[in-house]
């Protein structure tokens, strides 16, 4: 008999549109599987499939030499199978005991026992190597920490295989070091774990083995030790992708400033924060999870009220109490979280493209649908938004595409300042190289662009400029050619940079 779990010959059809193209792929326990693929590969339908949220159109799930019928996630949980999605489910009013045992508290006679569930709690926390408060509220605690609750919970069910859905993608550093490690340690503990992520150095780190996905076909299987991650990025996109970011135009010695902030506070999240942008200049915003980075945009922007502070474009003071009088000055906002703060999921491509241009767009009040359409679609062209049916609703397009879509809407406004939170997280590596041209482009067009990253690499190598927050107040201002990880990293953990 053989021992694991494997997906053989998997279709998946939706409307007559076929997604997954015979696909399979074997789990053995004690090992750690990678899985990659470009946005839209069919990565997440794939492991829908695995964990009984949908079933195949033909094939089939095979467990220890038997094919099963998983009906439904409660039938992979019996199985002891279960998925860590980028959504977490937590309930966020409930204690860390009562996530992890949800559904699972120990009993007699119909009566909880209370005490026997924390002596389980204590055996789980000395399985896996860490420990919550039993009696903390989830959503006090931090995300990381919520996807230590629900780990706890996976584990507690005698889980045999787990999938890990984008378990990093807003984590800090340290925090992606501690999980990965625990990802090593269970697989030291015979459990299978199956990671799907888009950061291919961390696939690289941790997996045993790795499987490439295109356009819902199985492209490789193979040793992590054997694939770089340009082999993987090759065999994503079925062409080698220049994965080095693109070379910044220059920004000439008298570019006006189209951005000034002086001075700016707001509580303890922002503490007298100055800024300038230019004409044609990208300037990155680094610092750790907390810094200000982004409440410092939205003060900008007018999404937060300042408490203290001016903010001019093009030498003239604007007052922004909302992100109207931000859109009236020209400024335009691509938020941190596009399904939270940036897209209306259900409604279509055209509209959310043309939602925040509709006073331009109209003429006596009335809407014109054909300029409506007109730019939608010049808008989706200019961004290479690949599968998109300008009527059809946002949710059907993968995460790169759904992030292009929000860059087309605001694009579209042609903004003097360009602000760009997070761009390009939880998208795939041929979608990152495409906004990292598209924001390249912009500047070049005489567009001002402040961008914010976690991600020090892509600040440092797309930033004329870096500004470096720690605690709400700049501790460092450096240019490009300067602006190493080293100092960067040392301005971040640091009171005050001396840049004398």
């Amino acid at each position: 008999m053989t021992v694991g779990v494997a997906l053989q010959g998997i279709v998946k059809s939706y409307a007559g549109t076929q997604v997954l193209h015979g696909v399979s792929v074997s789990f053995t326990p004690g090992r750690v599987y990678g899985l990659v693929g470009e946005n839209g590969a069919g990565k997440s339908t794939l492991m829908k499939i695995l964990t009984g949220v949908e079933r195949p159109t033909a094939g089939s799930v095979v467990i220890d030499g038997e094919p099963v019928v998983l009906r439904n996630p409660a039938d992979a949980l019996a199985r002891q199978i279960s998925i860590i999605s980028q959504e977490l489910t937590t309930v966020p009013a409930r204690t860390v005991l009562d996530n992890v045992f949800l559904g699972d508290w120990s009993s007699r006679g119909g009566f909880l026992r209370g005490a026997e569930d924390r002596r389980r709690y204590e055996d789980l926390c000395e399985r896996v190597g860490f420990r919550l408060d039993p009696d903390r509220v989830v959503g006090a605690l931090s995300i990381a920490a919520q996807q230590q609750v629900e780990i706890l919970r996976a584990v507690s069910r005698g889980s045999r295989l787990l999938v890990m859905d984008e378990p990093t993608a807003v984590l800090t550093d340290t925090e992606t070091k501690a999980l990965l490690a625990l990802v090593r340690r269970l697989a030291d503990q015979g459990v299978i774990v199956v990671l799907v992520s888009h950061f291919l150095e961390e696939i690289l780190g941790v997996a045993d083995e790795i499987t490439v996905l295109r356009d819902g076909r199985h492209i490789l299987t193979g040793p992590a030790a054997e694939q770089t991650a340009e082999s993987l990025v090759t065999a994503m996109a079925g062409r080698a992708v220049d994965v080095m970011f693109p070379p910044l135009p220059e920004v000439a010695a008298d570019a006006p400033v189209v951005l000034e902030a002086r001075g700016l506070v707001r509580s303890t999240a922002v503490r007298n924060v100055d800024l300038t942008v230019r004409r044609g200049e990208i300037v990155g915003l680094a610092g750790l999870v907390g810094s200000g980075r982004s409440e410092v945009a939205r003060l900008i922007f007018g999404a937060d009220r300042m408490e203290r502070g001016e903010v001019l474009v093009n030498g003239r003071p604007v007052g922004v109490r909302s992100p109207a009088d931000g859109m009236r000055a020209g400024i335009a906002m691509v938020p941190e979280s596009r399904k939270d703060q940036g897209l209306h999921l259900n409604q279509s491509i055209a509209s959310n493209v043309t939602l925040p241009s509709m006073r331009r767009l109209a003429r006596w009040g009335l809407r014109r649908g054909r300029a409506e359409r007109a730019l939608a679609a010049d808008a989706v062209r200019r961004l290479n938004v690949r599968g998109a049916n300008l009527l059809g609703p946002v949710w059907t397009l993968s995460g790169g595409n759904q992030q292009k879509v929000l860059f087309a809407k605001w694009v579209a406004r042609r903004p003097q300042l360009l602000i760009v939170d997070e761009p390009t997280r939880g998208v795939d590596v041929g979608a990152k190289a495409e906004i990292h041209r598209l924001l390249a482009e912009l500047a070049a067009d005489g567009m001002a662009v402040l961008l914010i990253s976690s991600e020090i690499d892509e600040v440092i190598n797309m930033a004329h400029r870096v500004v470096v927050l720690r605690q709400g107040r700049v501790t460092a201002e450096v240019d490009a050619p300067e602006a190493t990880p080293e100092r960067v990293l040392s301005a971040a953990f640091a009171e005050r940079e001396d840049l004398s």
